[in-house]
């Protein structure tokens, strides 16, 4: 049977078309596949939370507070490197960002509450270099 000149004209467009179709709908499953993430069956031994240091208070070997941590750094390679801690002011205004070292805060259990603990004074992390944080590249800068 053979159709005439328009129709099958027409019936090579559309198988033309949906082969492209099959074609983009399997380089597609193959991608996804190849990209899809890894799931754990368990939370990692002996992980925390962000939420364990994030907006929570910082103290001194005193127990005197000197701080509240304001956000949580992260290298490329997704290890925590560093906090930023909000010294002085009062409600947020005229406070100071600094950023310490992940590792120079340590955790405490007080009357079954975590504490986190920092060797400074708070006069120590007002004299520190101050940083701001930049919107259009989304990182921290230091303060002029």
């Amino acid at each position: 049977m053979s159709f005439p000149e328009p129709v099958s004209g027409l019936i090579g467009e559309e198988n033309m078309k949906l082969t492209t179709i099959l074609a983009a709908s399997a380089i597609i499953a193959s991608c996804s596949a190849a990209f899809a993430a890894d799931t754990m069956t368990a939370a990692p031994p002996e992980s925390w939370t962000v939420t364990n240091y994030y907006k929570q208070s910082v103290y001194d070997p005193e127990e005197s507070k000197i701080g509240t941590i304001d956000d949580v750094l992260v290298d490329k390679s997704g290890k925590v490197t560093g906090l930023v801690i909000g010294v002085g002011g009062f409600l947020g205004a005229g406070e100071k960002d600094v950023i310490v070292p992940f590792t120079a805060v340590r955790t405490e259990k007080k009357d079954d509450k975590w504490w986190l603990t920092l060797d400074e004074t708070k006069d120590g992390l007002k004299a520190a270099p101050g940083f701001k944080y930049d919107k259009a590249s989304t990182t921290w800068v230091p303060e002029k």
